[in-house]
């Protein structure tokens, strides 16, 4: 094979593993339908549809000021571009081509998923605009098409699914996101744990079995295949493969410690970057009456975008020590009105999230969670009480009806999920760090796959992906060999209309 047709293949193979990583949020259609069905579990899940007058709504620039700006994006591809130009008229032309480009690429990573990759030389010809745009940052596309600050910060805002502002983030790994959400927003009834239970039920029906709070202490090798695992309490669990969920630097650093790695293995972990990290303030509140809906809120303190991740500096607000300022984006969801209970609340659950360096979080790396020092806890205080006034001022009148407040910190992340540095996403979603630059499901051990968000990509869609492919990959078979379960068809109903929802629905809350 030439070298042009060698590059040419390794492009494609690097876009045509761009997924969604928020799709425990979006349509359950298309792929996602497929794999729960064809995997069984869809008798165990429904999705309740986000308002799809709104499933996200976007607020640009400080609270309360003149010139703030709110976007409502509405389902549908039509719907959206209208909205879009009715509210910027002059950019009727930019916003079109913004879209076209959009979805023409996620149309193109579709058709490369189901081709042969020693067919894709031909990129160009096949798929002009995923080959011009694919690899190119999402604010060269924005250069190209729009000019207003605050159209270019709506058109961007979704970027915040995959941790990187517009100048680093690939058009192809965004378009993947943003055209998923062309048809709107979806939640799983019973909220994101329904998922691993329907999962976990459908493992067992097939006489597997699962343990949880087993920390697995390292991997086991016989002869240099893998063996199984041992536990943190010295038991041992033996097996003919492994697939290691774990962040790789925890699979390759801790799981094998002692081991001598393949040099391949040793400077891929040494070229790796990390998503960013994030601050989780998880609130319980009497919210009724603050005009909270089923749809997503995301605020952005200023149309400049960049200055909301921590590639571009962000942490300065957060004080240095001192009182800190207010966070330059805010992402807000009330899980309570996108699965609302039976019963009508009258207590909400919501959760706000906000990005953050791990710089800052190091020095108490060591600590132990629950035995963290004076110092962190007066930190997180004050961080704490900085988002939930930057929360007040999003929404008036919400901080006197909290009742419970706890942060969570990329010490938190890093505690409960061993997620290095704290990241929320695995690694950056670069355009170095995807496809075949990306973390690969099979390993040189033999016996031992790897599987998560470093792999194929994160989120719920990216991790059910790399689970097929690594049970492609221990299986030796196709893709339709694993969907062949063949369960019901996947349930769904309206968010905003729970008094319409059966009473038997999967996951349905009795609070």
């Amino acid at each position: 094979m030439t070298r042009a047709r060698a590059l040419a293949d390794r492009l494609a193979a690097a876009l045509a593993d761009v997924v969604d990583p928020r799709a425990e949020a979006a349509a359950p259609e298309g792929r996602l339908r497929r794999i729960y069905e064809g995997l069984g579990v869809s008798g165990d899940l429904a999705f309740a549809e986000l308002n799809p007058d709104g499933y996200d709504h976007v607020f640009v620039g400080p609270a309360n000021a003149p010139g703030r700006r709110r976007f409502d994006f509405p389902a549908g591809r039509a719907a959206l571009e209208a909205r879009l130009v009715e509210a910027w008229p002059r950019e009727k032309r930019g916003i079109r081509r913004f879209l076209d480009v959009i979805t023409r690429v996620a149309a193109d990573l579709a058709a490369l998923m189901k081709g042969r990759p020693r067919d894709l030389a031909a990129l160009p010809v096949l798929h002009p605009t995923l080959a011009r745009w694919g690899l190119r940052s999402l604010r060269a596309l924005l250069d190209a098409t729009v000019a207003d600050p605050a159209l270019r910060a709506v058109l961007a805002v979704q970027s915040g699914d995959n941790g990187l502002p517009p100048s680093r983030v690939p058009v192809a790994v965004h378009a993947a996101v943003a055209a998923h959400y062309l048809d709107g927003g979806w939640y799983p009834v019973g909220g994101a744990r329904s998922i691993p239970r329907a999962f976990i039920r459908r493992l067992r029906s097939l006489g597997g079995r699962i343990s949880v709070r087993a920390r697995v202490d390292r991997i086991l090798l016989e002869e240099g295949r893998a063996a199984g695992v041992e536990l943190a309490d010295g038991t041992r669990v033996t097996a003919r493969e492994v697939v290691s969920n774990a962040d790789p630097a925890v699979t390759w650093g801790r799981l094998l410690r002692g081991r001598p790695l393949p040099w391949r293995v040793r400077r891929r972990l040494a070229r790796s970057r990390w998503s960013v990290s994030n601050l989780s303030l998880f609130l319980a509140a009497e919210a009724d009456g603050l005009g909270l809906d089923s749809g997503n809120r995301w605020w952005l303190a200023s149309p400049d975008i960049e200055a909301v991740y921590p590639a571009a500096g962000v942490g300065s607000w957060m004080g240095d020590g001192g009182a800190p300022g207010e966070p330059p984006g805010l992402f807000l969801t009330d899980t309570t009105l996108k699965d609302p209970p039976v019963a009508a609340p009258r207590v909400h659950t919501l959760e706000a999230f906000t990005f953050v360096p791990w710089a800052p979080f190091a020095r108490w790396a060591d600590s132990r969670h629950g035995e963290r020092p004076a110092d962190y806890l007066a930190v997180k205080a004050r961080l704490e009480a900085a988002m939930l006034a930057a929360l007040d001022r999003a929404v008036p009148g919400l901080r006197e009806r909290v009742v419970f407040h706890e942060l969570a910190t990329p010490l938190t992340n890093r505690w409960f999920c061993e997620a290095t540095r704290g990241a929320m996403y695995g690694t950056e979603k670069t355009r170095w760090q995807v496809g075949p630059f990306a973390w690969p499901v099979r390993t040189p051990i033999p016996g031992l796959v790897q599987c998560g968000a470093s792999t194929l990509g994160h989120g719920v869609m990216g991790a059910t992906l790399s689970g097929l492919a690594a049970a492609r990959a221990l299986a030796d078979c196709r893709t339709r060999d694993l969907l062949a379960a063949g369960g019901p068809p996947l349930r769904t109903v309206p968010a905003e209309r729970p008094e319409t929802w059966p009473a038997d629905l999967p996951g349905r809350s009795r609070r």
